[in-house]
């Protein structure tokens, strides 16, 4: 053991440890084309293996926001790196890709290894639902930085494509008709507004409310993000997709624009999906107006997918073989902007 440097604040020895007890986590994300072991210097992953004739790599960066303020809070540390791989791996799902493989950084103030084990269990859950491998991270410990007690996560995902498959939305078109399959609840956006909901109202985490059921405020709030990757692969192996919008900060009136072209604007039919308890909790103890809420929310919708009408129905019978009750939210128009009508 270094005296000097643990006397800086550093632990070398607690390094080793959580190195030791994160291998296993690893493992269980293997997957064809990971190449290596644990502890290289560069994670590598052979994409020749893996038959395609043009691939177009995707990739994605993202962390978790201010939400992990909650984590330190609670003391939940295990959903939170689902977060982290699914902010990653649902955007680069949005040009069709196919998750590969996922690369973590964790940067503590102190380090707890089993805090630190309990954060990349959940980020190996996280890329076991994505299917794509855990094939390398950093640890850093960096007191002065961080209290002892809060750390920081970040995450970089790289997915493949076929060149002809990418999603590039130049096939959006007007009439296209709006899928839209439900969120877990705030997923992982918003988090500053609604820690300040929470303390302007003197809320405690620990605190069971109505709209949170059998949930504390806490678990409710910490439900991790839904990773979308494999029902909506399934859909666009089977159906010709046009667009894909992954509805994360800015909520509505950011994201489905982000997939249209000059000229076109959206319609959302409000009361076609179920809203959950949350957002509702969110809006009256925050006093936000109800239109704003989409403008700031994924408001129970965490994934949209654009198609032609007549494939609507192939759409949502795949999704519902997956579990997911996707609904028809919408559709594009010829105009501007999102307009959300309340059925």
């Amino acid at each position: 053991m270094s005296k000097s440097y643990e006397s800086s604040g550093v632990n070398l020895e607690a390094g080793y440890e959580v190195v030791s007890r994160i291998k296993k986590h690893v493992k269980s994300t293997e997957r064809p084309g990971v190449m290596g072991n644990i502890g290289a210097f560069g994670g590598m992953f052979d994409l020749g293996s893996l038959g395609y004739e043009h691939p177009i790599l995707v990739s994605g960066t993202d962390g978790v926001g201010t939400k992990l303020k909650l984590a330190f809070a609670t003391g939940i540390n295990d959903t939170i790196g689902i977060d982290a791989v699914a902010m990653c791996v649902n955007d680069v799902l949005a040009q069709g890709a196919q998750p590969l493989f996922f690369l973590d950084y964790v940067a503590v103030g102190k380090n707890h290894p089993e805090v630190v084990e309990a954060i990349v269990a959940g980020v190996a859950e996280g890329c076991r639902q994505a299917g794509c491998a855990l094939i390398g991270g950093e640890t850093a410990e960096m007191p002065g930085m961080y209290d002892e007690e809060e750390y920081d996560i970040a995450g970089f995902t790289v997915g493949v494509v076929e060149k002809s498959r990418l999603i590039d939305c130049s096939k959006v078109k007007t009439g296209d008709v709006l899928v839209g399959i439900p969120s877990t609840g705030v997923h992982s956006n918003g988090f500053s507004l609604v820690r300040k909901i929470v303390s302007d109202n003197n809320l405690s985490l620990s605190d069971t409310l109505p709209e949170t059921g059998l949930q504390t405020l806490g678990e409710m709030l910490l439900t991790p993000t839904k990773i979308y990757v494999k029902p909506v692969l399934d859909v666009i192996n089977q159906v010709d997709v046009h667009g894909v919008a992954h509805i994360t900060g800015g909520g509505f009136d950011e994201n489905i624009p982000r997939i249209l072209h000059d000229g076109q604007g959206i319609v959302i039919n409000e009361g076609t999906w179920t809203i959950p308890p949350v957002f509702s909790l969110l809006e009256k103890y925050g006093n936000v107006p109800h239109r704003e809420m989409f403008n700031i929310f994924n408001m129970g919708i965490g994934m949209v997918l654009a198609v032609s009408e007549t494939d609507t129905a192939k759409v949502i019978e795949i999704l519902t073989q997956h579990g997911e009750t996707a609904s028809i939210i919408g559709q594009i128009v010829d105009g501007k902007g999102v307009e959300i009508i309340k059925n």
